[in-house]
């Protein structure tokens, strides 16, 4: 936590969406409550979870007078939602080609060759076996 009822940015939503991928099902927010712990207000947890439904993140569906949530099938674990954020900031972008570049320069020697080897199709397994003879 940054100080006494602070926390980190993020942190909420992570904790939400942690439950909702451990979840057998869709959550409602009461559910969602229950599962953060912590005394955090429902109208807090609805928030976060509309939050994340305008982001695309969950999909909603009627349980009775609320909804239950459920990760989009986009960001069913924090790969998938990593992935997602990162084409969501490159949709953003103007200079398409400049945000790729500076992304790719930014890269260590051993991701940058697990790019490569993404992109040509080859299995990163593979590739770094044939690096390594």
């Amino acid at each position: 936590m940054i100080g006494p009822q602070r926390r980190h940015p993020g942190e909420l939503e992570a904790g939400v969406l942690a439950l909702l991928w451990s979840g057998a099902g869709p959550l409602t927010p009461a559910d969602i409550q229950r599962g953060l712990g912590g005394g955090l207000a429902r109208t807090t947890v609805n928030t976060i979870l509309s939050r994340l439904y305008d982001k695309g993140v969950v999909t909603r569906t009627r349980a009775g007078r609320a909804f239950a949530y459920a990760p989009a099938q986009e960001a069913q674990d924090a790969s998938a939602l990593s992935a997602r954020r990162m084409r969501a900031e490159l949709e953003k972008a103007g200079d398409r080609e400049t945000v790729l570049a500076r992304f790719v320069s930014g890269l260590g020697p051993e991701d940058e060759r697990l790019l490569r080897a993404l992109l040509a199709g080859v299995d990163a397994d593979s590739a770094r076996d044939h690096d390594a003879g």
